[in-house]
């Protein structure tokens, strides 16, 4: 949104700024505030997880690690116990009752996301990053 005001108020600096030097250092500085404040709010994000993973109240710090569980325990039903479980179910010549399903596009959006981050974090350990 901000970008969309950046080309009108820098064409009314030449209507009311006469010098060029001065009109381009203010065009400029209007250029770059959505960058600033878009780094500021990124900053202020940043302190907020690190106080969040600091944190030794499980409700702060373990939502976390429990989104990953979640994650994990319903990758490991959807992909290897259920299979598991209607195969024997047939071996044995029982009747299959209705198994749940998850909604496994949403779970791997969420599962691939944390798995994406954790392997940037590993990167970055690996490299010295902190």
């Amino acid at each position: 949104m901000l970008q969309a005001l950046i080309g009108p108020v820098t064409g009314l600096l030449d209507k009311f700024i006469p010098d060029a030097d001065e009109r381009a250092k203010l065009a400029h500085e209007i250029a770059t505030l959505a960058g600033k404040q878009a780094h500021e709010i990124a900053l202020a994000q940043i302190s907020v997880n690190q106080a969040e993973a600091s944190s030794a109240s499980v409700y702060k710090g373990g939502w976390r690690p429990f989104i990953g569980w979640i994650c994990g325990v319903a990758f490991l039903y959807h992909f290897v116990l259920q299979p598991f479980f209607i195969f024997l179910i047939a071996v044995f010549g029982y009747s299959l009752p209705t198994l749940p399903e998850f909604d496994m596009g949403t779970l791997l959006t969420v599962l691939g996301g944390m798995l994406g981050l954790g392997a940037l974090r590993t990167v970055e350990k690996t490299r010295g990053i902190s």
